[in-house]
């Protein structure tokens, strides 16, 4: 039975989108604006929800197909890399002097 707390949402909700994979099988997405979290699901439907962190010592292949100093994320549960949105402020200069 439905929570009749919460009503339905009555705006469009994004999601990451899957934009391919690396050749160890592990998936590239991009992120929705906002997200923290990854929001892919196993084999039996069970939600990922690992938390999204900023990922700088990747491999070689990540590096020849988005360049050295790409901001890149990765879930710390199932491994997926994620990419920024374009929607939003890049991350890159957060903590600079």
């Amino acid at each position: 039975m439905a929570n009749p707390k919460y009503a339905e949402a009555t705006r469009e909700i994004p999601q990451a989108q899957e934009i391919g994979q690396l050749s160890d099988g592990t998936k590239l997405m991009k992120r929705a604006p906002r997200i923290r979290s990854c929001g892919l699901k196993d084999e039996k439907g069970k939600l990922c929800a690992g938390h999204l962190k900023r990922w700088y010592f990747y491999g070689e292949e990540l590096k020849a197909k988005f360049g050295a100093d790409a901001e890149l994320y990765r879930c710390e549960k199932c491994k997926a890399v994620y990419l920024p949105n374009e929607e939003e402020e890049p991350r890159t200069g957060t903590i600079c002097y």
